[in-house]
């Protein structure tokens, strides 16, 4: 049951709308309303838009891409940090094969490895091919390759 809506004032509507998104992933407006709905809050889209500007919200992606606002100055994650934190999560195993290096992982998570490894821009990765729960790692050469395997299986564990 939703709590019955009620008025705030702006300072405490923006002292919510800080520990909603600090909390949670929310990625646009219409999210970020529902959940001040179900705060006990009901706000027009105009609110949300002026309380995201006058909190200079940024606008980003957790580490699966998905977009999400976040509290200036907040902490911004390492490539390295959100590449072994997703493996970690979802990767399986990584094999090399000549100068590709093959990427299992967990059903739907593949482009989320190859976002974060694209993001790394690793001297030894010409480039990243994702399908659903495969992620193709390009490299320069089979040593590469095998270097590149290395150390994304030490991340998988």
């Amino acid at each position: 049951m939703e709590p019955r809506a009620r008025s705030l004032s702006k300072l405490e509507r923006q002292r919510l709308i800080s520990s909603v998104v600090s909390r949670r992933r929310i990625g646009s407006q219409q999210e970020l309303a529902a959940a001040l709905g179900r705060a006990g809050c009901s706000v027009t889209q105009a609110t949300v838009s002026r309380d995201i500007r006058e909190l200079r919200l940024e606008k980003t992606t957790d580490q699966l891409g998905r977009p999400r606002y976040v509290l200036p100055g907040s902490r911004r994650v390492e490539p390295r940090d959100a590449l072994v934190s997703v493996l970690e999560r979802f990767g399986m195993r990584a094999t090399a094969a000549e100068s590709i290096v093959v990427v299992q992982s967990e059903l739907g998570s593949a482009p989320a490895i190859a976002r974060a490894l694209d993001r790394l821009e690793h001297p030894k990765i010409v480039g990243t091919l994702a399908g659903y729960d495969i992620s193709l790692v390009i490299t320069s050469g089979p040593r590469e390759a095998r270097a590149v395997a290395r150390e994304l299986g030490a991340a998988i564990g």
